[in-house]
């Protein structure tokens, strides 16, 4: 996703009912959840008659002549934040909309909170996009976030868990689901069920990758061809490797972070998803392999409990115990009959995360919070040429 100047190609588009949309999120240079989600939009709204979108990284690219200031920690903070600050004012200044991405804690602070503001000074709409997994602690910690969060026209969470937990707070959200990007994604069967299992998830403490790979010492007692893909990079990497060796782990390799476009590939070469999250929420990783037709044995934290129905659509654990993880693994490959039923299960239930399942429901919204409406979608009456 390429950043641009924020501004939009015409403003034929109001006329002829499109809703001028302004994406505020991390772009891809910091590869993560929320950066791939609104890729995933800008890419799907491109050649859509009904939103013409532009996007306004929370992390712009410095000029030239003080690129040397990425570098250094708290400086690039400081710096950057005029920068993005003048693009979300000249953006909102343009937009019927801006969608705001957001993640928690101090992340909120610094790019939802300043975009909000200024988006409300402008007078234009705003749809505050939550994705963090920590919405619980972060909204018991922060009133300031509560605050800012009453204030905004639409709250928008990825999961029925997000909904439940923003209910604590008295606060509403609509769900609108996660995208899977269907270009690099295919499904085939595994038939036979290999023991060629991948986790594509970040080395940090939440994601609890150390625990596949407990998982997968526990399968190669089993079967001595399994073979480990670990996909990403974190803070956590140098403990993982140490465990390997520990353990003396043979067929387990380090692919590091690699391109959007190389996902489908790995994807397609595994043959069974392992995830040992202790604290998640609706993970692209998941969806992923629903669309692949990947099994998926994964650890049962609240939020995957929304996402993966054990026995139907995965295979699920407690948090921390690696044992029962890898205990699911060898009964998957133990038996085919049931390995098949959840990946199509799960392939069914992926429907739910194409474009053409999401796609109306951000248009209704959009066009909702354009008008000023408010109350639930299905009260919500606009026109397609607008209110």
């Amino acid at each position: 996703m390429s950043e641009i100047s924020p501004q939009f190609s015409t403003f034929a588009g109001q006329k002829q009912g499109r809703v001028r949309l302004a994406i505020v999120a991390p772009s891809l240079r910091k590869m993560g959840g929320q950066a791939v989600q609104a890729d995933l939009l800008m890419r799907n709204w491109r050649h859509d008659l009904s939103v013409e979108a532009m996007f306004v990284p929370t992390d712009p690219e410095f000029p030239a002549f003080i690129a040397w200031m990425e570098r250094v920690p708290f400086l690039r903070t400081v710096v950057r934040m005029p920068i993005y600050w003048s693009k979300v004012w000249r953006a909102a200044r343009q937009a019927d909309v801006v969608h705001i991405f957001s993640a928690s804690y101090w992340s909120f602070l610094l790019a939802p909170t300043p975009a909000w503001m200024i988006s409300r000074m402008r007078g234009t709409k705003t749809v505050l996009n939550y994705h963090s997994s920590e919405a619980r602690d972060h909204l018991k910690r922060s009133a300031i976030s509560r605050a800012v969060l009453r204030r905004m026209d639409t709250r928008v969470v990825p999961s029925g868990y997000l909904q439940h937990v923003f209910k604590e707070f008295d606060m509403s959200a609509e769900i609108v689901p996660n995208l899977v990007d269907l270009t690099q994604i295919q499904y085939r069967e595994r038939n036979p069920l290999r023991p060629v299992l991948i986790c594509n998830r970040g080395f940090e403490p939440y994601y609890a990758v150390d625990d596949v790979v407990r998982a997968f010492s526990r399968v190669k007692q089993e079967f001595a061809n399994a073979k480990l893909v670990l996909v990403g990079s974190g803070s956590q990497e140098r403990q993982v490797r140490a465990l390997v060796a520990q353990l003396g782990l043979s067929n387990v390799e380090f692919v590091g972070n690699i391109a959007r476009d190389q996902i489908g590939r790995y994807c397609n070469e595994a043959d069974i998803f392992v995830n040992a999250s202790v604290l998640d929420n609706t993970p692209v990783s998941i969806l992923e392999a629903f669309a692949a037709g990947t099994p998926v044995i994964s650890t049962g934290p609240e939020g995957i409990r929304y996402l993966v129905e054990h026995g139907r659509t995965g295979l699920l654990s407690d948090p921390r115990n690696w044992e029962a993880l890898g205990d699911n693994v060898i009964a998957l490959l133990r038996d085919q009959n049931l390995a098949l039923r959840l990946a199509r299960n799960a392939h069914d239930q992926s429907h739910l995360y194409h474009w053409n399942s999401v796609r109306g429901k951000w248009v209704h919204l959009y066009r909702s919070v354009m008008c000023g409406m408010t109350g639930s979608p299905s009260t919500r009456k606009v026109t397609a040429e607008g209110c």
